[in-house]
């Protein structure tokens, strides 16, 4: 088995996943590298399997960093498999891979990682997770996902009691994996391909989920919302601690301020509210 790994500037991340996703459309590893300024995606496959290497330094372009190669261990499932560990978030909902048993004093969310990006590990989406968890249910309790991933948080919305759920995201790999992920979960979510970058306003909804990177985040506060009416309550995740203050002015002359900020490591989550 090998692994490819592609190293880019976080500021370009978001571009440079799409194109490696159309390369390698079954799904990319994500780590962060030197205190978040660095992105590493990874491949895995046989010899053969992979993108060739002349097709990913054109996909990722100036945003290349370092590309390598490197054989991987024949218990790689295996530990792969250790990577995806189960969290428990604000004592109630519990996240957990397809082969992790249920907890009875929880509820359950299952999100299979070899579909997308993950289970809701990493500290933007637990952040956003535990905004959403502490988030009253309100009278009309719509939520829109941008940028939907695996599903979780779009799941967990409908786990905690809003309706109707919608999502959207770019990659069609996560549109699938979304509707998969919900079905297992037995919710509805609809979901659907939106591309933040060139389509225009935002999908909204009284609550708008976006654990996205800074410049996606800039693009849908540029671009507004659909029908020019905000949420009224955005809750904005994937920021390093120092680009929180942009975000919430980026997001003010829609009348969204900020009302609520959590962080974890290097990583912020607010909670921005209509006015």
């Amino acid at each position: 088995m090998i692994r490819l790994a592609v190293r880019v500037r976080r500021e370009d991340a978001d571009v440079v996943l799409a194109e490696l996703l159309a390369l390698a459309p079954s799904g990319v590893e994500e780590a962060d590298l030197e205190g978040g300024k660095i992105v590493e995606y990874a491949v895995y496959g046989a010899p053969g399997e992979l993108p060739e290497l002349p097709d990913v330094e054109a996909a990722v372009g100036g945003a290349l960093v370092e590309v390598t190669t490197s054989e991987v261990a024949d218990d790689w499932a295996d530990r792969w498999r250790q990577f995806h560990q189960p969290i428990v978030v604000g004592d109630s909902l519990y996240v957990r891979p397809p082969w992790e048993p249920e907890r009875d004093d929880l509820m359950d969310l299952v999100i299979d990682p070899g579909q997308a990006f993950g289970t809701g590990a990493h500290h933007t989406t637990r952040l956003c997770l535990e905004l959403l968890v502490a988030e009253p249910v309100p009278d009309v309790p719509g939520v829109m996902d941008l940028g939907c991933g695996s599903g979780v948080l779009a799941i967990a919305a409908a786990k905690l009691g809003w309706s109707p759920v919608a999502g959207v995201d770019h990659e069609l790999e996560s549109v699938r994996a979304t509707a998969e992920n919900a079905e297992a979960n037995g919710v509805e979510v609809a979901v659907d391909r939106f591309d933040l970058i060139r389509g225009g306003p935002a999908p909204t909804a009284p609550l708008v989920l976006a654990n996205l990177l800074r410049p996606l985040l800039l693009c849908v506060a540029r671009a507004g919302f659909a029908g020019g009416e905000p949420p009224r309550t955005l809750i904005a995740s994937g920021l390093l601690t120092h680009e929180a203050y942009e975000i919430a002015a980026a997001f003010a002359p829609h009348g969204l301020h900020e009302t609520d900020r959590r962080t974890s490591a290097e990583w912020a989550a607010l909670v921005l509210r209509r006015t």
